[in-house]
């Protein structure tokens, strides 16, 4: 099968497309052709090695991918596809159902075909989403529902969300939305309007203003983008919490995503409270210039990959 590896840390030329073996399940485990998958931060990251971080970063980090070069040479977090075989013991799936996975440090994506265990973050898909819609939704999606649950959102509430532009940022301010908050959102001029389409009542352009207007607060502040872009206008608006309001930031722990979030999700999307943001498609064979578009930080919501 083909699938895009990847043999040593580096910039995104590391990353090439070559033939390798494809996968055979086992018992507990669903065979999936993969049809489209993701590039976010967290992959990007991988690929890297984090060199320019500080050691304190870089040594966990590098423990739980790999010390010298990534234990796994096929990355991705992200698939949506169709299951092709089941094993004998698997009883949630069966052959043509479409699935969306979120693969965790097993990574996998960018390949032809994924394995995945029963067990896993794996659920059905949404039925009212394309493979590629699917892919573009996942991983904000599921950071979103994450964080808006640690920020105790509840109906009426004013939130700000920092980096509304992202992956992240997309998600969090239709699932605000839709849960009945008034959203900020804060992004660049460019992409303010496509901000407010998703349901933010205002927009803060953090190229141009130093802080919130005066007397402005909020009941929850999130973070989308934590300590890779920081700013003035990011430390004004952690400050203006009402009282009793919560801050969280993307950098607040690692998220473990289950099967259930998935399904959450998908029932979400079906009912139309989130919609897919795609900034650029790409091939399989072009991963390298998706990880370079991506590692540019300039994306608007999610860069999809597809793979034939």
């Amino acid at each position: 099968m083909k699938a895009a590896v990847c043999d040593r840390y580096g910039p995104p030329e590391v990353l090439r497309v070559a033939e390798v073996e494809a996968p055979l399940p086992a018992e507990d485990e669903i065979l999936v052709r993969v049809h489209a998958s993701t590039v976010n931060s967290s992959d990007w990251y991988v690929r890297s090695g984090i060199p320019m971080s500080p050691l304190r970063v870089q040594v966990p980090f590098r423990l739980l991918v790999g010390l010298r070069r990534p234990r796994r040479r096929i990355l991705g977090m992200i698939v949506c596809g169709e299951v092709v075989e089941a094993g004998r013991s698997v009883r949630r799936f069966r052959p043509g159902d479409r699935v969306w996975a979120f693969t965790k440090l097993r990574f996998g994506a960018y390949a032809e075909f994924a394995c995945l265990k029963e067990e896993s973050s794996v659920a059905l898909a949404p039925a009212e989403a394309t493979d590629e819609e699917a892919a573009a939704i996942a991983y904000g999606g599921l950071m979103a529902l994450h964080y808006l649950r640690r920020g105790r959102l509840r109906s009426g509430e004013r939130v700000l969300v920092y980096g509304a532009s992202g992956a992240a940022g997309t998600a969090m301010v239709q699932l605000a939305r839709h849960a009945g908050a008034t959203v900020t959102g804060v992004c660049g001029p460019d992409n303010a309007a496509l901000v407010r389409s998703l349901g933010a009542a205002s927009t803060l352009d953090y190229t141009r203003v130093d802080s919130p207007p005066a007397g402005t607060t909020w009941d929850l502040v999130i973070d989308a983008v934590g300590r890779r872009r920081g700013s003035t206008l990011k430390d004004a608006c952690r400050r203006a919490l009402a009282p009793g309001g919560r801050y969280v930031s993307v950098d607040d722990g690692t998220p473990a995503f289950s099967a259930a979030d998935l399904a959450e999700l998908a029932v979400l999307v079906d009912a139309g409270a989130i919609e897919p943001v795609i900034d650029r498609v790409y091939p399989l064979e072009r991963i390298a210039d998706a990880h370079r578009y991506v590692e540019a930080d300039h994306k608007r919501g999610n860069v999809v990959v597809t793979i034939a």
